[in-house]
Parts: structure tokens; sequence; C-alpha cells
């Protein structure tokens, strides 16, 4: 019986184990043939996302405003949050004094981002989200301020913090979009420029940029993408040469050249890692964040190795850990969560100290929100948190500017100036202080994003008083 085009490529298309190269949503553009003309220095954006919304009341606590006013039971950490057994005792969290004044504390299991911070390699970027434009508690509450989006929402408020974009839907993600403007960089590299470790996501999505999303594993980089057909090895050979033939045809039709290109990307990249196997002294934590951080710098090392012939000089890869939605059961669930958050940054930071790219490696966190500062429920199995807005952000790497906090700590006061509730239930939702646009228009900036490019890649950008939080030298 004949076979047809289709029912060829159907059966014997090939399987590429962990991966997937996406292209935009937007547009089924092809990617552009590079110049030749690149950096000639790497720097990559390493994006870990604590998915469910982190709580950074407890993670990074204002000792100053650990005892509020006596008797006052809006005001202060102690006050609103030991009663129902979520506050943390003030002898147990990890203090640090901060180059830009006052005394803080990081969550006690987090003793490595303790030492990252004294050492100058980690800031805190503090309360901030997604914003629109700049807004107060009067502008908020009387309505004369634009609000994001669907705020207090997981997914739409996941979408805004990877789109970077508060007033409208994006199919574009900021980390897709500041490829798409940097790819000169990478001159003539092939090689995918965004690589994500916990699949397909909004944040790697841009117009022309596909990207490349591998495994959580302990397998070498050989063994991430396979290109696998059934048979003898001359069957084998024979349906590959076939394969390739049938990919060179229809090119004229927009989706069968996308298509194409998908496939021949895939295999270019499978042959540029199957003919490397780099490997780190650094030790890992065995846990899903460990593994998915030790992959970047396995990525990483393969992608500036002289030999390896892969040349990338721009890389921008996403993480991600799961988790933070604590309506209850916080104390332990995002301690344990910490934990593991704690120790793979650390090791993370430890191997680009290893491979000599600490200065041309930064790390940053994002959530979908923080956590309202009052606490939902009472007791160790029950107590949580609800959704919020405004939250703290660590960025660690030898270019931060780091042992010190940017943006500004909210007042940790109930119906306070930062908080958007007001009445007989204030809850503690911090209006941001600083908009994710400024914080991922200060990591591009540094990345190579041109400041002629910046408005185009962050259009809300011009209705802030600063692109540059400062963070990074």
């Amino acid at each position: 019986m004949a076979i047809n085009r289709r029912d060829f490529l159907r059966s014997s298309a090939c399987a590429l184990g962990s991966m997937a190269l996406a292209s935009s949503i937007d547009t089924f553009g092809v990617v552009h043939a590079l110049t030749p003309q690149g950096a000639t220095d790497y720097k990559a954006l390493v994006c870990i996302f604590l998915n469910g919304g982190n709580d950074g009341n407890n993670m990074f606590v204002s000792l100053d405003q650990y005892n509020g006013p006596a008797g006052s039971p809006v005001e202060g950490y102690s006050n609103v949050r030991a009663a129902s057994g979520l506050a943390i005792a003030q002898a147990s969290l990890l203090p640090v004094s901060p180059a830009s004044g006052g005394s803080y504390g990081f969550h006690p299991n987090m003793p490595e981002m303790q030492n990252l911070f004294n050492q100058g390699k980690l800031a805190v970027l503090c309360n901030n989200g997604p914003l629109v434009e700049p807004l107060t508690r009067t502008t908020y509450q009387n309505g004369t301020g634009k609000k994001p989006l669907q705020l207090f929402s997981h997914s739409d408020q996941v979408g805004l913090f990877q789109t970077a974009v508060a007033n409208t839907v994006s199919q574009t993600g900021w980390g897709g979009r500041v490829a798409d403007r940097t790819q000169s960089l990478n001159g003539s590299a092939t090689f995918p420029s965004n690589i994500s470790i916990a699949g397909i996501n909004l944040f790697l999505s841009g117009v022309d940029t596909r990207q490349l999303a591998v495994a959580d594993s302990n397998t070498t980089l050989a063994n991430v993408l396979q290109l696998n057909m059934s048979g003898t090895s001359s069957e084998q050979a024979s349906r590959l040469a076939s394969f390739n033939a049938l990919r060179t045809l229809d090119n004229d039709f927009k989706l069968v050249k996308a298509a194409s290109d998908t496939r021949s990307s895939s295999i270019q990249t499978d042959i540029a890692l199957s003919s490397v196997n780099p490997t780190l002294a650094t030790v890992f934590p065995n846990t899903s964040l460990g593994r998915q951080l030790k992959q970047v710098a396995l990525l990483i090392k393969a992608s500036t190795d002289p030999t390896a012939g892969i040349n990338m000089k721009r890389q921008i890869f996403f993480t991600q850990i799961g988790g933070f939605d604590t309506h209850s059961a916080e104390v332990n669930g995002q301690g344990n969560l910490l934990t593991q958050v704690s120790q793979a940054i650390s090791a993370f930071y430890a191997a680009t100290v290893e491979l000599g790219m600490q200065d041309k490696v930064t790390a940053f966190t994002m959530s979908d929100f923080g956590r309202t500062f009052q606490p939902a429920g009472s007791g160790l199995t029950t107590v949580g948190t609800d959704h919020a807005w405004g939250n703290h952000q660590l960025i660690v790497g030898g270019s931060v500017l780091g042992r010190t906090l940017y943006g500004a700590y909210p007042v940790l006061r109930l119906g306070g100036p930062d908080d958007t509730d007001g009445g007989s239930n204030p809850r503690g939702r911090w209006i941001p202080t600083s908009s994710v646009e400024q914080y991922a228009g200060t990591l591009a900036t540094w990345y190579g994003l041109s400041t002629a490019d910046l408005t185009a890649v962050f259009p809300l950008i011009g209705r802030f008083p600063s692109a540059n939080l400062g963070f990074l030298a």
C-alpha cells in the first residue's frame, strides 16, 4: 500500500525526549539568520519562579518592626502574626545589617542566603509587584489610580510577572522579548538562547525566539535530547535520510517551514549537546530545584566551553519550584520549600564560581504575588495566608550590588500606608513600591538590552521614576 507524506511523518518522526522547541503564539516566524558580529563576553539570566505565591513577610522580616507599639494589635510583625502561630521567633531569624540601613532577618531555614547577603553577593528587592503606574493607598482606594489586571488571581498574576505588562494580556514573556531584541549578541551561534528546565512557559516565549525545554534530570547533557527511530541500523539510516529529505519540501508554505525549522533546530541542538559531557565539582542538593539549577550550570559550562563549538554569548534560563500556595500549614510547608530554595541557589552560585562565571550570571526570584500579612486560621497545622500583592525578591550573582535592600520595605501595619485594605477588615496586602517592569528592566539592561529597545520590550516603563533600580553593576 502506498504511503503518503503525512503518514510517513506520523509513523517515523523523531521523538525528541525531554524537549520542546516552541514557536511564538504571535507568529510562526523562523529564527533569524544571525549576523556574525556578536558580543565578546558571556552573560546569563536565571529565573527561579516560586510558584503559588511565596510569603515574603516570613522569608525576610524587618527586625525593627518585629514588635509594634504596646497594646497595638494591628502593627508590628509579632503583634499581627504571633497569636495564630505564624510568627517566627525573633531569636530564630537570621540577622543581617544591610548597607542601606535597618535590621532584618532571613527565615531560619535560609542560612545560605544570609551568608551570600553578608558576602555582598545577594540583594533583596522589597515590595515589588505588577503595576500599571505608581499607586498609593489613596489612589488605589479612591479609584483614581490604574490597577493591574485581575489582582490576587494566581494565573493572572503569574502572567503579569512573566510578561511584565500589567494592563493587558500578553502572548509573549519579557524573557522572550529580551531575547528577540538581543539575538545579534550571539553572533552566528545557532544554539537556543532561551532554555527552560521546567517545561514550556510564557516567560521565555518571544516572537522570533523559540525556547528549548529540557528535563529536570541527573543524566548527562548528551542524553537530555535523544533522536530515536526504530529498526535496524540500516533501516534507521534510511528513515533518517528520508526524513531529512522531506524536511526540505513545501517550505514555501509558512506553517510547513516553521515546523521544518523547528525540527532542524532540534537536530542541531541534539548534535551540539551530544558532543559535550561537562562535569562539575560543586555538589547540588538532590531536590527538584537543585537538579534544575545543576542542569543550568552544566548548560552554561557547555555553552561557554570553546572546545564544544556552541559559543553562546547570551542565554536566559527558567526554573521553577511549586507549593507556595500556603493557605494552611504554612509554617512547615513554606519552611521546607525555603530550605530547598536556599540550598539550591547557594550551590548554583558556588558552581558559577567554579566556572569563573560568577560575574556573568545573575539569578533572580519571581513569584505569583506576596501573601496577606494577616494570618488565615490558627494553629501549626492550619494557619496560613491568603493571596496578596507586593513581595520581596532575591537577586544573586557576582555583579549584584549586594548586602543592600532596594525598593521600600512596607510598614507592617494592618490598614497602614502600604495596605490596600481599609475599613473593619484590613488584611495587609502591600501595594508595590516598584514595578515588575522596573525589576525586569534592570536585569535586561545588565544583560545587554539597549536603551533604544527598552520601551519596545517594557511598554509601561516610562510611567515610573526610573527604569533601573540599581542592584546590578
